[in-house]
């Protein structure tokens, strides 16, 4: 058996060096891709590449740079800081002449870089004094500051399909010069690739735990063996893959389905799986609005301050919170009334195009418009009783359509009747 602790990890040893060699990701690298032929051009921009782990970031990053030819710097997020931004930039900066390379800089993890960290970034970018290439698993829209992001060309990277992780397995199995030692048939494959959840890094991580754990020189990889390895080593949850999508859903189903037993487990079980803690609170701060909405408007106040709250205080206080919120939710009346009315109102938008707005309600900042009677026969309903007119706010077309339909609460109950009492029918459901 080999000795896996003194060799470089098989994920680690299969890295690929030349976009050739690069499996996966054909929309931007395969041939015509539009990000291979700016690398070829070496003409490309700095970008952001946003994707799951184990989809290859890091690695098109280095073949990015050795493609090129440029001087490569790389930083973590999780260890970096300023100062060490400042290093690179300072260095890049005293090496740049008129025939000089702009060096690139690659930020693993740029999601966790603070506001004033990605700030030291900007002027940099700005200047072209580096190349910057930052690779994400949260989605940059987020967690990259606006003024950083618009300088950068986002890139989205895909989880490798089912053809590409066996073409991978085959592809470690024939040229890895330790794997090569032993006499590896692949019998079945559906497990491996179940578990990897579309992380290459996860595949290569498992076939090498599955072969180290067999004395054997020859070893038939099945599904009941790759389960039974896999599950022996804790192999129980992946963050990235199937698992993670299945429990989310089970998690969210518990809170709109009201069983905060539900959703304590569920909870524990991404907590102790090493989920990402922000994935979760945003996925209560989403739930707080489509599944509770204003049968509880207080239940979206509370999703809010812990997805604050979980960004300050991490891990593992951060737990308590999230089950405080967990369990708020699970408890609230439901609602989802004000989540069915946006996709009906989407719809007709879909529906109907682009409906002119009615002339009364137009705006009217110039002598023209006025003359045009924009704004005209417009009821200011503060000027009436109870601070309310009876007027359309539609389009004309759409005039005494339906839309939202108050929820069968208490509180949306009070909505009902508060419309009920002023529309003289229009809110009669």
């Amino acid at each position: 058996m080999m000795d896996t602790n003194s060799i470089q990890p098989l994920a680690e040893r299969l890295r690929p060096k030349t976009l050739d060699d690069y499996i996966s990701q054909s929309h931007l690298v395969g041939n015509g891709g539009v990000l291979r032929k700016m690398i070829e051009m070496d003409s490309f921009p700095s970008m952001i590449f946003w994707g799951p782990p184990g989809t290859g970031k890091t690695t098109l990053a280095l073949i990015i740079a050795n493609t090129a030819k440029r001087p490569f710097y790389q930083l973590s997020a999780i260890n970096s800081g300023v100062k060490d931004v400042r290093e690179v930039i300072d260095k890049a900066s005293a090496g740049r002449g008129i025939f000089a390379q702009r060096p690139i800089l690659f930020i693993d993890e740029i999601h966790r870089f603070s506001k004033s960290q990605q700030d030291s970034l900007l002027g940099a970018v700005e200047k072209g004094l580096v190349t910057l290439i930052g690779a994400t698993t949260e989605n940059p829209s987020f967690e990259v500051i606006p003024a950083l992001l618009s300088r950068c060309q986002v890139y989205v990277l895909n989880h490798f399909t089912k053809a590409d992780l066996d073409q991978l397995l085959k592809k470690a199995i024939s040229t890895d010069e330790f794997l090569q030692q032993r006499e590896i048939e692949l019998n079945e494959t559906d497990a491996l690739i179940r578990i990897s959840g579309g992380d290459a890094r996860k595949l290569l991580n498992t076939l090498e735990l599955v072969v180290a754990g067999i004395p054997d020189r020859s070893i038939k990889i099945t599904n009941e063996l790759v389960a039974s390895m896999a599950q022996k080593n804790g192999a129980f949850y992946d963050k990235s893959g199937e698992q993670h999508y299945d429990i989310i859903s089970a998690f969210i189903k518990s809170i709109r389905g009201s069983d905060p037993n539900g959703a304590v487990y569920w909870l524990a079980r991404m907590i102790e799986g090493g989920e990402d803690l922000k994935f979760i609170a945003r996925r209560l701060l989403i739930s707080a609005s489509e599944d509770i909405g204003n049968a509880n408007p207080t239940a979206l106040v509370i999703a809010n301050n812990t997805f604050q709250a979980v960004q300050t205080i991490g891990y593992p206080e951060s737990r308590i919170l999230l089950s405080q919120c967990a369990v708020y939710l699970a408890t609230s009346p439901k609602s989802n009334a004000s989540y069915m009315a946006i996709n009906k109102a989407i719809q007709l938008v879909k529906q109907t195009g682009d409906l002119p707005v009615p002339l009364h309600l137009r705006n009217a900042p110039t002598k023209l418009m006025k003359e045009l009677n924009y704004g005209k026969d417009y009821l200011y309903s503060h000027d009436y009783e109870g601070n309310f007119v009876n007027q359309e706010f539609l389009p004309d077309e759409l005039s005494g359509e339906k839309i939202y339909e108050p929820g069968a609460n208490s509180k949306e109950e009070q909505y009902r009747q508060w419309l009920k009492a002023r529309w003289k029918g229009k809110y009669d459901y």
